[in-house]
């Protein structure tokens, strides 16, 4: 990573006026941050953004509803399929958000609601570790008295 960074070269040429023979310190300023201000301009944002980024990419706006719970577990799988994607909370009895994706990523936007999903319902599938974790302290807590009475039952005979 760090030598693809070193490695990248940009081409910047400046043309000064023509009573200034010299390049100066804030002419030279000043062409980089038009620079980057034009390059933060062109790069288009991808993944969570704003709706307002997501409009301007110019692509028709789809959406879908998913609840409060799924929200993180949406992000990570919208990440994996690179899709650009706006959250948007709707009020009402039950705290539900609207999921809005570009137009053309509808297909894309298909499969990963499908993977998805059917992540959702093999972890409901599966049964909960604590609770089995819970069961099994209760089972050694019973195994662990009954084992001191017997200790106890000892220590009272003499011999």
């Amino acid at each position: 990573m760090q030598e693809e960074v070193t490695q990248k070269v940009i081409a910047l040429s400046v043309k000064t006026g023509k009573g200034a023979a010299k390049l100066t310190e804030q002419t030279l300023q000043k062409a980089i941050q038009k620079f980057l201000k034009q390059y933060q301009k062109s790069r288009t944002p991808h993944g969570k953004q704003t709706m307002r980024q997501l409009m301007r990419q110019n692509a028709g706006v789809s959406n879908i509803e998913i609840t409060n719970g799924n929200i993180k577990a949406f992000e990570s799988t919208a990440k994996k399929y690179n899709i650009d994607f706006s959250l948007k909370k709707v009020k009402g009895q039950q705290t539900r958000y609207l999921v809005f994706f570009k137009g053309r990523d509808t297909d894309v936007m298909t499969a990963a609601f499908q993977e998805f999903s059917a992540k959702k319902l093999n972890r409901d599938k599966k049964p909960s570790i604590r609770k089995a974790l819970a069961a099994a302290k209760d089972k050694a807590k019973q195994l662990n008295e009954a084992r001191d009475k017997v200790k106890k039952l000892d220590r009272g005979r003499e011999i």
